[in-house]
């Protein structure tokens, strides 16, 4: 079972390193105004951009109790799910499902860092377009450009650094094609962490019957017990 859990801790050290190293990269090497960048082909690309709240910006408001709330969210979140691997890992789970569990605490956590820390670690530019929130209440004067309502700074209240786009658009023939509109198949611009989730999440749903085999088993014996009782019942 040590082995079990070295290799799971392996594994999520490797994710936080590479997650940090490439955003501290990204934010150290790239500008904001900086066009995309081709990384394979045209297809794969960095861009740099910061994101305030989740998933494809989505944010819970301008207020700072808003972004805290996020933050401490995802604190909960990790703690949770420290315990439900503790939990499966005394009962003797597979490897490959503590893995599992493993991305998506890598993941979660590596996002948090960057809310955590990011602020106190790298200069803050109120005038960057991903610092602007209207609604803060906090103004600042960018000059020619003119007034703009900035974030609020701090602990938990940090940008999370994403850099990675798919650069490919649906065929001309989709139905949902549209000539005028953004035909990307996958505009989203994501990060390390969020792809560790991802995954973390598609092997848990893909494989579940291998991973809950007892869970299973019991469902197939209650329905085949229910079945049987119809029949009796019908005979």
């Amino acid at each position: 079972m040590k082995k079990q859990l070295y290799i799971v801790l392996i594994a999520v050290f490797c994710i936080l390193l590479i997650d940090q190293v490439t955003k501290i990269w990204v934010k150290t090497t790239f500008n904001y105004y900086d066009p995309p960048v081709n990384a394979i082909g045209s297809w794969f690309r960095l861009l740099y951009i910061e994101n305030q709240g989740m998933a494809f910006g989505t944010t819970f408001g301008a207020s700072i109790w808003a972004k805290l709330g996020l933050s401490i969210f995802r604190i909960f979140a990790s703690v949770g799910i420290t315990y439900y691997f503790i939990k499966q890992w005394r009962k003797g789970a597979k490897t490959e499902f503590l893995i599992a569990i493993g991305l998506v605490f890598a993941g979660a956590t590596g996002n948090l860092i960057d809310s955590m820390f990011y602020d106190f670690i790298f200069d803050y530019d109120p005038c960057i377009g991903f610092n602007h929130l209207e609604g803060s209440g906090i103004w600042t004067d960018c000059g020619i450009v003119g007034k703009y309502e900035t974030r609020h700074t701090g602990f938990l209240l940090g940008n999370v650094v994403d850099m990675f786009q798919f650069n490919m658009e649906w065929p001309s023939w989709v139905p949902w094609y549209d000539e005028n509109g953004d035909n990307q198949i996958f505009p989203a611009i994501w990060n390390v962490a969020d792809a560790s989730i991802s995954i973390g999440v598609i092997m848990i749903i893909i494989r579940q019957r291998k991973y809950f085999p007892k869970e299973n088993k019991k469902k197939a014996v209650s329905t085949a017990s229910s079945v049987s009782t119809e029949e009796n019942t019908e005979n």
